[in-house]
């Protein structure tokens, strides 16, 4: 029997992967699109809604980001909402919260507002909120007891919004990109296939040979790899990016047994650490309850909660060597850092647990207490952080190997799903370009692009 032939094959169908199968789709002449998804459900590992923080990630409340950054987050971001709102999904999977950045201590109240007067360019909805207004909007944030009778000692202020899309349950969003996708034309072929873990990508000629672990094999023109970690294990497969490594990150949250806080309440990120600062959020999968974190902590499995073989595919994937070491070391002889992680790999042991994260939550909500707050089972997901050899570095945000002869690896740490429309458009340009096809870019921005 010969191979299944697409023109263009997607591994991976978590929501970076649904989001390129969606442009191709719609956006492209391309006629032929298949998903190999190694699960039997899509969006099962990090774009799952209780593996992230359902964050739609604009770059106004993030404070380790740039100017610049936040400015090509905004447009990301932007994309996540309009499809929502094309397809009629708001209130359904996409919600408006309250959300804010929050200064504590008179060093973090300066860099707030001086964040605020620099950002409200970019985004002239956001507000400056002292003490008094938060004490209306976050009480909790404000009293430093349950009793709510003292104010606690430190300078506050938080810049914000009340009228901003802030939330989104991405799992579900990846299922309804991948059925928009398919209702796209349907003259067009866009198979997914399920329980398709994808074992080897070869390049025959002027084309790809895709074998899965239980022996099907398919053929395409051109293959985007979006598998999260795994993807950097497939390209190492095939001799591409070996001047990366990968040093997986699993993020745990904590869950409160009742509503804490109203909207999203983010921290200043500490700008040595490379690892999102602890923020709180109303969980819209876990009605009336709030969810703190994540934490971060360094793990060798490329997934989390699945078992099997993903600790010796880390293994693997961390491509360790004496440049690996070095940017370990570096990380390490940093004080900040590794007391950092060692808090992080104490926040996963039952007993000390809860006492050590309340005492960091509590920079949140200065009353909660051990009582108040429980270890999300099940929660969180596995980041890649991706490591440069050459330059001994840790890579920070998405990395994107293309040698150029039609095939793509994608790893998305985060934000990846706030950008995942926005990281297709990019890939969906490669993809026309090599196989000649249209890339209806006129119809796509006239969709996506705010007015």
């Amino acid at each position: 029997m010969s191979a299944k032939h697409y023109e263009v094959i997607i591994v991976g169908g978590g929501i970076s992967g649904a989001a390129l199968f969606f442009e191709l789709a719609k956006y492209s002449d391309v006629n032929s699109i298949c998903l190999l998804e190694k699960y039997d459900d899509l969006a099962t590992l990090n774009s799952k809604g209780t593996s992230n923080s359902q964050t739609i990630h604009v770059g106004d409340i993030e404070t380790n980001y740039t100017f610049d950054k936040a400015k090509i987050t905004k447009r990301t971001a932007k994309m996540i909402e309009k499809f929502n709102l094309m397809y009629d999904l708001q209130d359904k999977i996409m919600f408006k919260h309250q959300k804010m950045a929050l200064g504590v201590g008179e060093k973090e109240v300066e860099f707030i507002t001086n964040r605020y007067n620099q950002f409200k360019e970019i985004f002239p909805y956001l507000e400056l909120w002292d003490k008094e207004t938060l004490r209306e909007k976050e009480p909790l944030l404000v009293y430093a007891d349950k009793e709510r009778t003292k104010d606690r000692p430190e300078p506050i202020v938080a810049m914000g919004t009340n009228d901003q899309y802030t939330t989104v349950d991405f799992g579900a969003m990846t299922k309804e990109l991948v059925k928009a996708g398919q209702n796209a034309n349907s003259e067009k072929t866009t198979d997914v296939y399920f329980n398709s873990e994808v074992d080897e990508i070869e390049k025959i000629a002027d084309k790809f040979k895709v074998t899965t672990v239980n022996g099907t094999v398919y053929t395409a023109d051109f293959v985007v790899v979006n598998a999260g970690a795994h993807s950097l294990y497939l390209a190492h497969k095939m001799g591409y990016g070996k001047h990366m490594g990968s040093l997986s990150m699993a993020g745990s949250f904590y869950i409160t047994n009742g509503t804490y806080l109203n909207g999203k309440v983010y921290m200043v990120q500490n700008d040595k650490l490379p690892f999102a600062a602890l923020h709180g959020d109303p969980d819209i999968l876990c009605e009336g309850k709030t969810r703190f974190g994540p934490t971060a902590l360094a793990l060798l499995v490329l997934e989390r909660y699945k078992g099997g073989k993903s600790f010796f595919q880390c293994l693997k994937t961390m491509n360790f060597d004496g440049n690996i070491m070095k940017i370990f070391w570096d990380l390490i002889k940093d004080s900040e850092i590794r007391n950092y992680v060692f808090k992080n790999f104490l926040f996963e042991i039952p007993g000390i647990n809860k006492k050590l994260f309340v005492q960091d939550a509590q920079k949140i909500v200065p009353s909660l207490s051990v009582e108040d707050i429980e270890y999300a089972k099940g929660f969180g997901g596995v980041r890649p952080q991706v490591l440069n050899k050459e330059e001994k570095k840790l890579m920070l945000g998405e990395a994107s190997i293309n040698p150029g002869n039609g095939i793509i690896f994608n790893m998305t740490p985060s934000p990846g799903a706030t950008s995942c429309l926005g990281n297709a458009e990019r890939d969906i340009k490669e993809v026309c370009k090599y196989l000649g096809k249209a890339f209806h870019e006129e119809q796509f921005l006239a969709d996506f692009t705010e007015k």
